[in-house]
Order: C-alpha cells, then structure tokens, then sequence
C-alpha cells in the first residue's frame, strides 16, 4: 500500500463526507429555510437571521471549500492515470462554478442580508437567491457526471474522443453560470421548478456527451 493510494483514499473519502455536507446544506437552505422565513414571525425571522443562518453559512462554506480542495487531490491522480474523460470534467466544471458561488457571490451578499456588513440588502439578497437556486439546479448534473466518470462503464469517453461534445456540455454550463451572476431565476423561482430544472439540465447534458 503505496502513499498515493493513502492520500487518493482519504481525498475520496474526505470528498464524499465533505460534499454530502455542502449538498445537504444547500438542499436545506432553497427547500426548507427560505420557505420558513417567507412565514416565520417577525421574532422568528430575526432570531434565525441572527443565530441559525450565520452558523449553517458557517458549515456550508467550509465544506463547500474541503470539498473543493479533496476534488483537486482526485483530479490530479486522476489525470496523472490517464482516466480523464468528458464526464469528470463536465461535472468538475460544475462543481468549481458552484463552489466560486459560495465564496464570491453567495457568502458575501448574504453578509449584507443577515446585516453584517452595509449594503443594499434587496439586491444582495437577489443575487444570493439567484447563485444559490444555480447551484441547486447545477447539484444534480453534477453528482450525475462525477459518478459517471469512474463508474458509467463504457459511455464515460476520453476527452480525445469526446472533445466536441465536451465542448458543446461545457458552453451550456458556463451560459447558465453567466445567467446565475447576471440573469433571472426563471423556472427555478420555485423548489419544484428548481428540481425539475436539475433533473431536465441533467438529462440534456447527458444527451450532449453520449450522443453528439
């Protein structure tokens, strides 16, 4: 048992615990937080906005960031094995567009929301909906291409192979991250709308890489 194998070992395991936390957090803020504080009291909301919001942003960035840093780790052995293919880097493309999210667009402006920092909290907080509902609706496609990179068996194609509907899968998923920063939520408005969007995205992405 070699160190790579070890570290190799740890980055997945350290990814899948990381990512079932920074998923699982994001899931619970667009399904169930933001539909609570459309009905809380206003004594409720404030308490939540002062005490439950700052702490689950807490857990949601850093995992979020570990999740990120474990990917890396599984990127470079798997490039450096020759196991690269259109699947893993669709979905890491996604994965680090939803990780700058947290951290550039997301985290900042609900700073401002929660009332932090100064700043116009209407469209800070529209901003954070909008990345927020973008990386809901990236988390499905996402988890999809990451599992079908290693375990899809005989449809994941090497990028030598793949390379123009890799490119094709690549420009949707940066014109919806564009929409994400400067766009409008659209179908995604509601959380039916957003997991539909998801499963939809996901399903055109895989079309893109089998079939073109």
């Amino acid at each position: 048992m070699t160190i790579e194998f070890i570290v190799n070992m740890l980055a997945r395991w350290g990814h899948l615990l990381f990512g079932i936390t920074w998923i699982g957090i994001l899931y619970y803020f667009n399904f169930i937080q933001g539909g609570y504080f459309k009905q809380a009291s206003p004594e409720g909301l404030a308490d939540a906005k002062s005490k439950l919001a700052p702490s689950a942003l807490w857990w949601f960035r850093w995992a979020a960031m570990f999740t990120f840093i474990t990917g890396v780790i599984l990127l470079y052995g798997v490039d450096k094995n020759g196991q690269m293919n259109s699947y893993i880097v669709s979905g890491a493309t996604m994965g680090t567009f939803m990780f700058l999210n947290v951290w550039l667009v997301i985290w900042p402006k609900q700073k401002i929301v929660l009332g932090m920092v100064e700043g116009d909290t209407a469209s800070a907080g529209a901003a954070a909906g909008l990345a927020s509902r973008t990386n809901t609706l990236f988390s499905g496609p996402m988890v999809f291409c990451m599992l079908a990179g290693p375990h899809f068996a005989g449809y994941a194609k090497a990028i030598s192979t793949s390379a123009n509907s890799m490119y094709v899968a690549l420009g949707v998923i940066v014109l919806i991250e564009l929409n994400g920063l400067f766009g409008k939520q659209g179908p995604m408005t509601s959380v039916k709308g957003v997991i539909t969007s998801s499963l939809v995205l996901t399903a055109i992405l895989v079309y893109i890489l089998q079939m073109m």
